[in-house]
C-alpha cells in the first residue's frame, strides 16, 4: 500500500505542475486563437453536415459554458490540472513496469515518448479543431484515436525494450498502420475559418502539449529519485 500511495502522491504533484504550466500556456498562446475563431462561428450561417454529422455539430444555444476571463481560466487550470493528474498516474504506472524513473533526463525521454503517443500521432490525422470547423463522427473519431494511440504505444514499445530487429520492424508497422487506414473525414472541409488562423492553432496547440509532456516527464523523473527508497531502485532501463 505505501508503494501505491507514493506512486499516486508522484503523480499527483507531477500532474498538479504540468497542468499548471499548460494553463498559463494556453492562457497566453491558445486561448486567443480560440476566441478569434469564435467569431467566425458566431458569424456564420446555419449549415447542414448531412446525416450522422449533423448531431456532432448541433449547437444548443441555452448549454452552459464559462465566461471569459477568470472563471474560464478557473475551469482550463482544473481540466489541465485533472488531465495532468492522469496521464501522471500513467506514466508513473507504465515507468515503474519498465524499471523505474532514474532522473529528470530519462523523465524528459518518457515525456517525449508521451507526447508521440497521445498528441503526435493521433494529431497526423485528426489534428486540433477551432469552433465553426467541421469535423466528422464522433464515434468515428473516438474509435480511431483510441487504436491510434494504443498502436503507437505498441509499437514504441516494442521498438525501445524489445531490442530485436523483427519486433522493431512489427513495432514501426504497428505505428503506420492507422495512417494507411486513415482517420475519419467531415463530409466537407468547407469553413469560415482562414486556413492560417487554423494553422496557427495546431502549431501552437503541439507545441504547448509538447512542453506539457516535457515538464510532466522531467517532474515525475526528478520527483522519482526522491522517491527512490519506497518505490524501490529505478533501473536504467531506457535512454
Amino acid at each position: 500500500m505505501s508503494v501505491f500511495r507514493n506512486a499516486v502522491f508522484l503523480a499527483a504533484i507531477a500532474g498538479l505542475f504540468a497542468g499548471i504550466v499548460m494553463t498559463g500556456l494556453q492562457s497566453f498562446f491558445t486561448v486567443p486563437l480560440i476566441l478569434q475563431a469564435e467569431t467566425y462561428e458566431a458569424a456564420a450561417p446555419a449549415h447542414d453536415h448531412g446525416e450522422g454529422a449533423a448531431a456532432d455539430h448541433h449547437h444548443d444555444e441555452e448549454a452552459w459554458a464559462p465566461a471569459d476571463g477568470a472563471e474560464r481560466t478557473f475551469y482550463t487550470a482544473l481540466a489541465n490540472i485533472v488531465t495532468g493528474i492522469g496521464f501522471g498516474l500513467l506514466l508513473v504506472a507504465v515507468s515503474e513496469i519498465a524499471g523505474g524513473i532514474t532522473g529528470w533526463r530519462q523523465g524528459l525521454v518518457w515525456g517525449f515518448a508521451g507526447f508521440a503517443v497521445f498528441t503526435l500521432a493521433p494529431g497526423l490525422g485528426l489534428p486540433p479543431e477551432l469552433p465553426a470547423m467541421p469535423a466528422a463522427n464522433l464515434l468515428a473519431r473516438q474509435v480511431w484515436w483510441i487504436a491510434t494511440v494504443g498502436a503507437t504505444a505498441a509499437g514504441l514499445a516494442l521498438i525501445a525494450f524489445r531490442r530485436s530487429l523483427p519486433l522493431a520492424a512489427l513495432g514501426l508497422a504497428l505505428i503506420v498502420v492507422p495512417h494507411v487506414v486513415g482517420a475519419p473525414q467531415p463530409v466537407s472541409h468547407e469553413t469560415p475559418v482562414p486556413a492560417d488562423l487554423h494553422q496557427r492553432f495546431v502549431v501552437t496547440v503541439t507545441v504547448t502539449n509538447l512542453l506539457f509532456w516535457a515538464v510532466l516527464g522531467a517532474a515525475t523523473g526528478f520527483i522519482r529519485t526522491r522517491f527512490s527508497g519506497a518505490l524501490g531502485t529505478p533501473q536504467n532501463s531506457l535512454a
